[in-house]
């Protein structure tokens, strides 16, 4: 038998395969994203968990007409292989290539751009309730994760849609939960045969039947009812689900082909909402991600063959989540009053370490960002000192919270903000180039970002000993390699820097442009033009009197971040200018009003134009305007 997946075109194709190729044709999807993946790098294990369920999807329903939307997107890369991508397969994640998630402009077949977790039952709900509106007869399909099910939002969408009882089809893909005896076979078996068309038909027979029955019909209907109930509730652990007005079936095996289409094509004929529970292993088939989920969740480059991660190269820099990391558990020895909190990402933040040397001071709240920022706040208010740490594209979850309920109350909760800025090949969805803007503007927040990782240690330090709200952002990558050891310094807050003096332009960075800016202005010594550096460390307060005094010695000042210009740092330092009565010209370099795609840091950098060459582009360009506009003067 040769290869199915080469030759497939459309995922109707899946529909004239019988269950041996439809079996081949998973191991072949095994296999191309096993392959693939070691040379891009992704998200392997959650791809590899639901193969199987996807060819049973692409089986049963009819994408692009039935919609079909992935929570958060992780899981995605054997749909994109089913749905006509297979060829721009090997340029995932990459510059100019494809997603490493679902993405609307990408594909028809990808019904919604996805990226954060726990939108996907909202999102369908929303189609559904359209589809409606508008006339038309498509399914409507929501994937979501049991770590995705966390959050509120999910609970939220539940709730809705339980009361619409819309016609909307959740699967619940399980892969963290084992199987109890009571949610086994039995369960499956019962799964299948309670979703049927025949028990479904019985059911609704029985309940007029009984109801008509003059005098006692509802309440034999609602005996009916609670026999069922306590039934179900018995062989299932679905009653939650029932309870927020879904039918729900399972759990059944996600890696049985057989079950899932038999199941999905008795579910799909049910109208109402109706919750499937799959139950699916992380890295399905790759024996080292089965053994080490968290390990190869999101992982770089290794080899196929042992599963050995590539890179990490003998007396590589630090990380700064590993620097964050071990420099919250020095400040947490000499500092009872420090928690840390993490929503869901203990390894990735950092703070695996702090859970096993602090068990009692540590929290993992699950996927629930603005529950994580609340929780903190109540932390604060008994006298303790909580670090919450999220990602910064994550930190926009919990917006209201942070505002409403930290700074508002002026509580000691530190917030530590890992990906800052560019993150490369996760794309759009994960650059953490918004939080300078959104939060530099609250009252009471002190806002630091560190240009290596000396500096990170220095602000972590400033931080724990402030008592009010205070957050710090740092990239993702490797430091600088610089020494580590010794006592640790706290920086006086709002206090820069001048690292370079310079009569002709000031470069005003922050984080890791500064170094970006140090080397522009050495490029531009050598062109005769002197640039004076000045690291801003605080995005808020800003270093008022070292700003106004550089300024005034020169004919340009530059602003160099890695965030949004708009209300971003640069912004900051113009409105600084402008309330002093200063009319220097000034070019800020940073992110346009625009969505990042995905690339390398180093790729995204230079085209954006903020990297050192991109930096001494703009001066040049800015002076000789500069000078023309002098001589038109």
């Amino acid at each position: 038998m040769g290869s199915i997946l080469s030759q497939l075109t459309s995922p109707a194709e899946l529909k004239q395969l019988s269950i041996a190729e439809l079996k081949q044709l998973a191991a072949e999807l095994r296999e191309q994203i096993v392959t693939t993946v070691a040379v891009t790098g992704g998200h392997l294990g959650s791809s590899l968990g639901v193969i199987e369920l996807t060819v049973a999807l692409h089986r049963v329903f009819n994408s692009p007409k039935d919609r079909i939307v992935w929570d958060v997107g992780h899981q995605a890369y054997a749909h994109k292989m089913l749905t006509g991508r297979l060829k721009q397969f090997s340029t995932l994640r990459k510059l100019n290539g494809i997603s490493g998630f679902p993405k609307r402009q990408e594909s028809e077949h990808d019904a919604f751009d996805v990226g954060h977790s726990s939108t996907s039952i909202s999102a369908a709900l929303g189609m559904a309730a359209g589809k409606d509106i508008c006339g038309g007869d498509e399914q409507v399909i929501a994937v979501i994760g049991d770590g995705s099910l966390t959050a509120g939002m999910a609970f939220e969408a539940l709730n809705h849609a339980g009361d619409l009882k819309q016609k909307l089809i959740v699967i619940l893909n399980d892969n963290d939960m084992s199987i109890s005896p009571n949610v086994g076979a039995l369960s499956s078996f019962l799964s299948r045969k309670l979703s049927s068309d025949t028990f479904i038909r019985f059911k609704k027979e029985t309940e007029n039947i009984l109801s008509s029955v003059p005098g006692f019909g509802k309440d034999l209907v609602n005996i009916a009812r609670r026999a069922e109930e306590s039934f179900k509730s018995f062989m299932t652990p679905g009653m939650l689900f029932e309870g927020l007005g879904f039918d729900y079936f399972g759990a059944i095996d996600g890696h049985n082909l057989e079950e899932l289409m038999e199941t999905l094509e008795n579910v799909s004929q049910i109208n109402g909402p109706v919750l499937l529970h799959v139950v699916t292993k992380k890295g399905k088939g790759f024996a080292p991600a089965e053994e080490n989920p968290c390990k190869y969740h999101g992982v770089g480059p290794f080899d196929p063959q042992t599963g050995e991660i590539k890179g990490g190269k003998p007396g590589r820099a630090a990380s700064y989540t590993e620097v964050f990391g071990k420099t919250l558990i020095e400040l947490a020895n000499d500092d009872q009053r420090i928690v840390a909190i993490t929503a869901a990402m203990a390894e990735g933040t950092g703070l695996k370490g702090f859970s096993e040397a602090f068990p009692e001071r540590f929290f993992d709240v699950g996927i629930a960002e603005q529950h994580a920022v609340t929780f903190a706040a109540g932390l604060a208010c008994r006298g303790l000192h909580p670090v919450v740490t999220i990602y910064s594209t994550f930190m926009q979850r919990a917006y209201d919270q942070l505002l409403h309920d930290v700074c508002l109350q002026n509580l000691s909760v530190t917030f530590a903000l890992d990906r800052g800025g560019l993150v490369g090949a996760d794309g759009p969805t994960h650059h953490g180039v918004f939080d300078l803007s959104f939060m530099r503007h609250i009252p009471n927040l002190i806002f630091a970002v560190p240009r290596n990782e000396v500096e990170l240690r220095r602000i972590m330090k400033t931080a724990s000993l402030f008592d009010g709200p205070f957050a710090y952002r740092y990239p993702r990558g490797n430091g600088a390699g610089l020494p580590l050891d010794g006592a640790i310094e706290p920086l006086e807050i709002g206090q820069g820097e001048l690292l370079r003096k310079g009569s002709d332009v000031l470069i005003i960075a922050v984080g890791v442009l500064v170094g970006e800016a140090l080397e522009a202005a050495k490029l531009l010594s050598e062109q005769g033009i002197e640039v004076a550096v000045v690291d801003a460390r605080f995005v808020k307060p800003l270093d008022c009197e070292l700003i106004l005094s550089q300024a005034a010695k020169v004919s340009l000042v530059v602003t160099a971040e890695e965030n949004i210009l708009q209300g971003g740092f640069g912004t900051a330092v113009l409105e600084l200018l402008s309330d002093a009565g200063m009319s220097v010209p000034i070019r800020r370099i940073g992110i346009p009003d625009e969505f990042v795609e995905q690339g390398t840091q180093a790729e995204l950098r230079a085209m954006l134009g903020i990297d050192a060459d991109g930096l001494v582009a703009t001066i040049h360009q800015a002076l000789k305007k500069n000078r023309v506009v002098a001589s038109i003067g």
